[in-house]
């Protein structure tokens, strides 16, 4: 028997060198250890790892075994992925005509919109470039398009009001008060413009821009935007310490007032009101600062408040324009892009034009018009 001191602890380790195997234990720190190489003088040490030593050819065969033991795993997991996303893939597929707003036909042409943000209407037309030059524009807000197809472009600053033909040429153009902001801008189907500046409403010839006088109303100035009815006749909001919307009919005459429109219903007061009306005579109230949308009846009863202030689909942030659609559809346009409701106040969909949608009307043809500042497009909805 021998003994040596284990290299680990110090241990004195006893062993036998006759005996078969070049290993021992330590009893204390129970390392296993190699034994001590008398011969080549190598002194015990403590193992810490077992060297299996292959043969080339075996190594080479067992090698490749390894890895293919080690593949398999990965090929089956890869597989099962591969299936489960595409299954998902089909099922999201299957859900998406559901899901979007409304799948997009594009323009006339028939050809889809590319842009998914834009599948429930698609561009037919733009003009306008920022500028003061004939069809150039610097800080246009409002829109109107009259029976014939001409489009009016009123500018905020300057007053000045440009026509162009159906298809965005340029025609003319005439100045209202360029001292007062244009606050609203509305056509009917014989060419007639009005105008509202300054608290007045003033109707122009809108081929020529000659002035055929203003809307005379019981309770003086106050008007801050207006919109014409299908019978022909004027929906328009007015303002002065009260918030009212008056309807007037095609002879100018006051037909109702609704008094305190939107604060009566928002609880607070609204600064600026904006207008539409649609064909069954319902009249909708955009609150740019209560951030909701009114709906009155023809005869003036209130029936109605949707959006609320926020940035989720459906709610109001921002807002500056509003218009009915031919089917009763309501468009609002904020920060988001465009917001679609129905007529009862849900939620549909959203687009986004090129810039921020500042005036907005329907032609005879349900064709949407945005004016952006210094632009105006066209689009067809789909």
């Amino acid at each position: 028997m021998r003994t040596f001191d284990c290299p680990k602890c110090g241990a004195p380790v006893t062993y036998d060198p006759s005996a078969a195997g070049s290993t021992a234990q330590c009893s204390y720190c129970e390392s296993q250890l190699a034994l001590p190489d008398e011969l080549r003088g190598e002194p015990a040490r403590v193992i810490s790892q077992i060297d299996i030593n292959i043969g080339p050819q075996v190594s080479a065969t067992a090698s490749k075994a390894i890895w293919f033991l080690v593949l398999i795993p990965v090929f089956i997991v890869v597989i099962v992925l591969a299936g489960v996303f595409g299954a998902i893939s089909r099922i999201t597929r299957s859900l998406s005509p559901l899901t979007s707003p409304i799948a997009g036909r594009g323009g006339p042409s028939g050809s889809k919109t590319n842009d998914p943000a834009n599948a429930f209407a698609s561009v037919v037309l733009k003009f306008g470039s920022e500028g003061i030059g004939p069809g150039m524009m610097t800080d246009a807000r409002s829109i109107a398009v009259d029976g014939k197809g001409n489009i009016y472009v009123g500018e905020y600053s300057g007053g000045r009001v440009q026509v162009f033909d159906a298809s965005g040429n340029f025609v003319t153009q005439w100045m209202a008060d360029p001292k007062m902001p244009l606050r609203g801008l509305a056509a009917d189907r014989k060419g007639s413009v009005y105008v509202a500046q300054h608290g007045i409403i003033t109707r122009y010839e809108g081929a020529t821009g000659k002035s055929l006088g203003q809307v005379e109303y019981s309770e003086g100035n106050g008007f801050d935007d207006v919109t014409v009815a299908p019978d022909g006749g004027l929906v328009c909001a007015w303002y002065r310490g009260r918030d009212d919307i008056v309807r007037f009919d095609v002879e100018g005459k006051v037909v109702r007032t609704i008094r305190a429109a939107v604060s009566t219903a928002a609880d607070r007061s609204e600064l600026n009101t904006r207008v539409a009306i649609d064909g069954r005579g319902n009249i909708y109230a955009l609150g740019t600062f209560s951030n909701g949308i009114f709906k009155f009846s023809p005869d003036g009863k209130f029936m109605n408040r949707f959006g609320s202030p926020g940035h989720q689909p459906g709610q109001i942030s921002a807002a500056d324009a509003i218009a009915v659609d031919g089917k009763g559809r309501v468009f609002v346009s904020d920060t988001k892009g465009v917001q679609v409701f129905d007529s009862d106040g849900r939620y549909l969909a959203v687009f986004k034009p090129d810039g921020v949608a500042s005036g907005m009307v329907f032609n005879d043809k349900n064709e949407l018009f945005v004016v952006a500042r210094n632009k105006v497009m066209k689009f067809v909805l789909n």
